[in-house]
């Protein structure tokens, strides 16, 4: 016989195929015997049509197009014979889908078979139906199944039930005409039709609130029965497994409980004692038991059940933890965390056993146990679980030592109850893992020690301590770095020791040498050791016996490779070397870093604005406000960006949360054009705190009371020769914003770091303008006044006049303005913080703006005045169009 003629066997196709030994002979097989399936389809053979439909089925499932066979599918049902029907049925499940044209074809022999006496050719067709049903089949053949869910054969009914849920799901408002129907299936003795029906009844629930309604009126009764029943059965061979009775139906009826429960505080009741029996009753020593255990702690937390049954669901879940099997566990972890938001209380007892999961040998129990810690957190326990997971920290393997000092971190954060506790845990989890440690975490243990004054000198020792055998960890040698530069006269001189505390004597040489073995250090990057020459020049100032070694240290970097360093150490050897009179006011020590502020940066800004709806405090205040981390902090005057940058003719760089404290450490490495010039974000969050309009590459280097030096400092390299570095302008690009508090000192004239002071005398013969108003309001009036001098035009000096027109006296009063990028702002101290009520008298205001095009563009300003009345903060906020000409 011809192997490729319609006459060969399947097996004899099969063992063609398997005898190849490549795919370019399968695939030659493949074709030749479609080649004869086809030859037979185009000559009608009926005597192997279903012989070549049960080829076709073996090729498509190899992956090879078989539609040339569709209608033979269709031919072979239509036919009297049973064995050529199921052929005929099982090619149309395999070959076509509901998508096919064709299958509409089929409606009508799918009709005439659900009507058929025999009931396996009834049993074909609905599971055909079952498998491939369409929604426009769905509604012409419902009525049909629904008759056959009152058949009197199980098997046709388990199917017919079986069919009825595809329908439902394709016509979700045929779900009414089951319902009664589904309701009678839970009262069948034979668990194929129970599993079925409860199947059915679940998906009704899911696909019309009607029918869920009247199913928890009519089977919560039935439900509860059926699981009682199914629970005291006893042993029956055909159902049971690993000693328990059909497993299969517990959960799906515990399933179908659960949607008849939820939201439903009398149904939930009707279900407690069931539930309690099954999860007291149900072994735990076989998979099928803990299914059935799980899927009814799933039902009890997911009801209005008792507060006793959760216990008791949850207390089931802490012995799947105590499990060997890893699954148990996991899937324990998940449903613990869905319970966390239920009763808290009931899984904290179950603590230690989580804590152990944390340091388990499969990486995917301890990631889901280390969030379930993370949840459990609170203020009570906050201290011994965080003390277990800095112990683990230790030993823990590498590729978790990320994730779960990210967690740590939040926790000390989120739950510190005071700042000595925060410092002490943040400094171990910086010691084990600081290359671990994100930016933004170091930046705001920096901002706690700021203004925890009173623990700056335990920090610093603590500091020093960690880095002798930490030095490796590179946000700790960071943080230590600023410590020292900014504290180094307390770790010397012991200041501010605490009871207990273990003395240590240390020099001023040791301190440098820290530093010095920071910059030195190979596995240093260029933000730490541009940290550490600002803390060298820093300690400069602190220590002035070891200047002259700070300023040789200094200097080897002169010839660094790279340009940030190279033309720090120029700048820094500059100070010390020339400008002894002035290195002082220079270096002072940093003042404190408002904390409100950091927060806002981090979380809420991406173009270094900050958002005008958080309210917040002027540091001169003395309110303290309560923070994440328990730090008591002076709350600062609300900033924002009171320009409309998008009107501006250049782009504004934004800003991250990991730029503020690079501003605050004059560090600023993230981006450098070719061309070697350093760029800066727009609106400096501590530059506008200070009243300093400088980039972020000399912020370190200036006191609150110093603006534009940079310019200067650069001109050193000019005069000793040295290749000419690119510098920042000392305008932030995009936005000049000041802000001045009334205690600030009065600001220094411009300095020369090369020649000295620069001429500041004005010309007697200044150039008179209008006054305006700037702005009025019902309680509140402000004036301009201007002067300019001849040879200065593009600087106009303004005196701004504030007058309270209300009843009630103004405290805390502060003036804030914004300039186009052009404009340079200068603000001076306002001459008080207390307006006097009905024009009794007044605050004045000196203001110096800058217009570098001036005779092109106009002066521009937005204005921000915050005050409080009777201890309630206002504010009021504008835009002054209105300069004279000329200005």
């Amino acid at each position: 016989m011809n192997p490729f003629s319609s006459g060969t066997r399947l097996r004899d196709m099969i063992r063609a195929i398997r005898a190849c030994k490549t795919a370019a002979e399968e695939r030659a097989v493949v074709r030749k015997e479609c080649a004869a399936i086809r030859a037979a389809i185009s000559e009608n053979d009926q005597d192997y049509r279903h012989r070549n439909l049960a080829k076709l089925m073996f090729i498509h499932m190899l992956g090879y197009p078989t539609h040339f066979g569709q209608m033979e599918c269709l031919k072979l049902i239509a036919s009297a014979d049973f064995p050529e029907k199921r052929i005929g049925y099982l090619g149309l499940m395999l070959l076509l889908d509901e998508r096919q044209e064709v299958l509409m074809l089929v409606t009508n022999s799918l009709k005439q078979d659900l009507n058929h006496s025999n009931q396996y050719i009834v049993g074909l067709a609905l599971c055909a139906l079952g498998n491939i049903c369409s929604a426009e089949m769905a509604r012409d053949l419902a009525p049909e199944v629904e008759r056959l869910l009152q058949s009197r054969d199980p098997n046709i009914k388990k199917k017919a039930a079986l069919c009825s849920i595809r329908i439902i799901r394709k016509v979700p408002d045929l779900a009414e005409n089951f319902m009664g129907p589904a309701s009678a299936l839970l009262k069948e003795k034979h668990h194929g039709v129970l599993i079925a029906g409860v199947q059915l009844c679940t998906d009704l629930c899911k696909a019309s609130t009607e029918a869920l309604q009247y199913l928890r009126k009519n089977c919560t009764d039935g439900s509860i029965r059926i699981l009682r029943d199914v629970s005291n059965s006893p042993y029956a061979p055909e159902y049971d497994i690993s000693g328990i009775t059909d497993p299969f139906l517990h959960i799906r009826v515990l399933k179908l409980m659960r949607m008849f429960g939820q939201g439903d505080a009398d149904a939930s009741e009707y279900m407690n004692d069931i539930l309690a029996q099954v999860a007291t009753k149900t072994e735990s020593n076989k998979n099928a038991g803990n299914a059935i255990l799980y899927e009814c702690v799933e039902t009890i937390m997911g009801i209005e059940a008792t507060s006793g049954l959760r216990v008791l669901a949850i207390n089931i879940l802490g012995r799947f933890l105590s499990n060997r099997d890893n699954n148990i566990r996991y899937v324990a972890l998940n449903m613990l965390m869905k319970a966390v938001a239920v009763d808290a209380q009931a899984v904290q007892r179950h603590r230690s056993t989580i804590l152990e999961c944390v340091k388990d040998s499969d990486a995917s129990i301890r990631k889901r146990a280390l969030e379930l810690v993370y949840l459990l957190v609170n203020e009570t326990n906050v201290k011994p679980l965080t003390k277990e997971l800095v112990d683990y920290l230790e030993v823990s393997e590498q590729d978790f030592k990320g994730d779960l000092t990210a967690k740590i971190c939040s926790i000390i954060e989120k739950y510190s109850p005071d700042k000595l506790w925060y410092i002490d845990q943040m400094l171990k989890v910086l010691s084990e893992a600081g290359n671990y440690v994100k930016d933004d975490v170091w930046h705001a243990l920096i901002v706690v020690v700021s203004n925890a004054s009173d623990l700056q000198g335990y920090t610093v020792r603590s500091l020093y301590r960690a880095f002798q055998t930490s030095l490796e960890q590179e946000t700790l040698v960071r943080v230590a770095v600023w410590c020292i530069g900014e504290y180094g006269e307390m770790l010397v001189n012991n200041v501010g020791v605490l009871d207990g505390e273990e003395p240590i004597t240390v020099t001023e040489s040791d301190a440098v040498d820290v530093v010095e073995a920071a910059l030195k250090h190979h596995s240093s990057d260029i933000t730490t050791r541009a940290m550490s020459l600002i803390a060298l020049l820093k300690l400069s100032s602190r220590f002035p016996p070891i200047t002259e070694r700070i300023r040789e240290i200094i200097t080897l970097e002169k010839g660094s490779l790279l340009l940030e360093l190279q033309q720090r150490s120029i700048e820094f050897h500059a100070i010390i070397q020339k400008h002894q009179n002035i290195k002082s006011s220079l270096l002072e020590r940093m003042p404190v870093l408002d904390e409100s502020t950091y927060v806002k940066k981090k979380v809420g800004s991406s173009d270094g604005t900050l958002s005008a709806n958080k309210t917040s405090q002027r540091a001169t205040s003395g309110t303290s406000v309560n923070i994440p981390n328990g730090v008591g902090k002076q709350p600062a005057a609300p900033l924002a960006d009171l320009l409309d940058l998008s009107s501006d003719d250049a782009p504004v760089s934004s800003s991250s949360a990991t730029d503020f404290l690079n501003d605050l450490l004059g560090v600023d490495l993230t981006s450098q054009s070719s061309s070697g010039v350093v760029s800066t974000g727009n609106a400096d969050i501590l530059m506008d705190l200070l009243s300093i309009g400088t980039s972020p590459v000399q912020n370190d280097l200036l006191s609150p009371d110093i603006s534009s030096t940079h310019n200067h400092i650069s001109s050193v390299a000019a005069s000793e020769k040295i290749p000419p570095v690119s510098s920042t302008p000392s305008t932030v690009k995009g936005v000049a914003l000041e802000t001045k508090s009334p205690q600030a000192h009065a600001p220094l004239p411009v300095l020369d770091l090369l020649d000295g002071l620069s001429n500041m005398s004005f010309s007697d013969e200044n150039l008179l303008f209008p006054s305006i108003t700037a702005f009025q309001s019902s309680g509140l009036k402000m004036t301009f006044s201007f002067t300019k001098q001849p040879e200065k035009p593009q600087v106009t000096q303004i005196k701004a006049t504030f007058t309270n027109l209300s009843s009630n006296m103004y405290t805390d009063f502060l003036f804030q303005a914004a300039v186009p990028k052009f404009v340079q702002l200068h603000l001076d101290p306002a001459s008080s913080n207390i307006l006097p009520a009905s024009g009794n008298g007044s605050i004045t205001q000196s203001l110096s703006l800058t217009n570098t095009q001036h005779g092109q563009k106009a002066l521009a300003m937005r204005f921000r005045i915050a005050y409080k009345v009777n201890n309630q903060d206002m504010l009021e906020q504008g835009q002054v169009n209105n300069f004279p000409p000329g200005l």
